[in-house]
């Protein structure tokens, strides 16, 4: 073989290549797995001309997606990530379910119907019988729809009293989760952020008389902030609200977002006034797929009374040879995380999930003391609300290096602790966070704090700042 025609073949075997990532535009295949007949690599970015054995496409998609993180060491989102083998069986088994089909799918509609029943319960509704609640793809939905249902009966209201409705505003704290800003854009609410501080680190009703006013539509009230995992003193804010009323005659009412605390504090905290026990409460969302411990796709969102969700928000449509109510934002969406729900409601009771719960909330109080310890850090909460904490750098400590830089070396462990600024008045302070899920056992906690203790002498023998700012790390929700 001549010179040339190595080189031709050498070039021939390099698949083109993205000009703008340098990435391949095609995917090779290992020939251990090359099947006879088959190409042995695939285009990326459009659908290949010809077919492959479900061997060989599997192999593609299974090896593609090693390269994600190890779901265990993710101390960044909020999210489960594991359920037993009983679960997984299940959820293969209900896949196909779709749950708005109530025609075919009568049963799974009806254990919907149980699922938010019990969840009302938890959340001490008057009378969960004369409540009324639906599933959704998630605490995002469930945020949207709470929110709607606001807007709604303050448009009726006004326009009962002959009043203008094109000015709606919604009172929330600066650090709310982003879906709320999402909530106000895409439905004409103004956001009218309060801002957290030291001295008011959650919205606890201090000031709410200069944000609320005619045009508020309600107040927010978070059970456990993104930022940092603290409930918000819904009965503070709810006693605010309360003299306001007494002030100026406004009836200002609370949608709770319990995204994550929505299935914290019914077990952990049970004496804690923050559910439909307060009269200002109208709804109360959640992730069944955060501390609901459901694998992604599920939330809940419950009205005290069905007088509470405006008649006109609930479409009764004929779909798929079945008449029904919907009120979701989705149309078709999974049932299977609804079977899932019921499955862990019925394997772990009441006392199982008291136990799941508290076993998170004891490792987060491990970490988050291990942590207080440490002279280069400052803890902003401990993690006894939701079982999520975050600190800070202490003053003075280093100019050498920044929280960004722990990020970093931790997730040289495998570890993923994200970095970010606090929002708004405290946007110059950054603030590291570790959420403790289901599946984050003693061992693994003892093992990240040697691995914090040994980052951190590192960047503290440091004879020099770190070259740069590293770049905030991704905030996950």
């Amino acid at each position: 073989m001549t010179t040339a025609e190595s080189k031709e073949r050498s070039s021939a075997a390099q698949p083109p290549t993205n000009a703008y990532t340098g990435i391949s535009d095609r995917t090779q295949l290992n020939p251990i797995f090359a099947r006879p007949g088959e190409d042995s690599d695939f285009p990326i970015d459009r659908i290949p001309d010809g077919e492959s054995l479900p061997e060989t496409a599997y192999q593609i998609v299974h090896d593609e997606s090693m390269l994600d993180g190890n779901a265990r060491l993710n101390l960044a989102t909020f999210v489960g990530t594991w359920m037993d083998d009983h679960a997984a069986r299940l959820y293969a088994e209900s896949a196909d379910k779709n749950m708005v089909d109530k025609d075919e799918y009568p049963q799974t509609a009806a254990i919907e119907t149980r699922c938010w029943k019990i969840v009302a319960g938890l959340w001490n509704a008057p009378d969960p019988e004369l409540a009324i609640g639906t599933s959704t793809i998630g605490s995002s939905e469930a945020c949207m729809l709470g929110g709607l249902a606001l807007k709604r009966r303050w448009q009726q209201a006004r326009r009962a009293a002959g009043k203008p409705t094109d000015k709606p505003n919604l009172v929330m704290s600066s650090a709310v989760q982003v879906c709320w800003e999402k909530f106000c854009n895409y439905w004409d609410v103004e956001a009218r952020y309060v801002p957290i501080s030291d001295e008011h680190k959650v919205l606890d009703g201090h000031d709410l008389e200069k944000y609320v006013d005619e045009n508020t539509i309600g107040v927010v009230a978070i059970m456990g902030v993104t930022y940092t995992g603290m409930y918000e003193p819904v009965e503070q804010i709810s006693a605010a609200l309360d003299r306001i009323q007494a002030d100026s005659g406004l009836d200002v009412k609370i949608h709770v977002d319990g995204a994550s605390g929505g299935m914290i504090a019914p077990f952990l905290q049970k004496s804690l006034a923050w559910d439909f026990r307060v009269d200002r409460v109208v709804s109360i969302s959640t992730s069944a797929h955060k501390y609901g411990l459901v694998y992604p796709g599920l939330g809940w969102v419950v009205w005290r009374t069905a007088a509470d969700l405006p008649a006109d928000l609930v479409f009764d449509v004929t779909y798929l040879g079945g008449h029904m109510p919907s009120f979701a934002l989705n149309f078709s969406r999974p049932g299977a995380q609804v079977l899932l729900q019921y499955y862990l409601f019925l394997r772990l009771g009441w006392d199982g999930y008291y136990r799941v719960q508290k076993a998170s909330q004891d490792v987060a109080l491990y970490l988050s003391s291990e942590i207080a310890k440490m002279p280069a850090f400052e803890l902003w909460n401990d993690g006894s609300d939701i079982p999520v904490f975050a600190w800070q750098l202490k003053k003075g400590h280093t100019d050498n290096w920044t929280l960004y830089h722990l990020s970093e070396r931790l997730r040289l462990k495998g570890w993923l602790i994200p970095a970010y600024p606090m929002p708004d008045n405290l946007a110059d302070l950054t603030v590291q966070r570790i959420v403790v899920r289901n599946g984050l056992s003693r061992n693994l906690a003892e093992s990240l704090v040697v691995d914090i203790r040994e980052a951190v002498d590192y960047l503290d023998r440091l004879e020099s700042p770190m070259p740069g700012e590293v770049q905030a790390s991704s905030f996950t929700h």
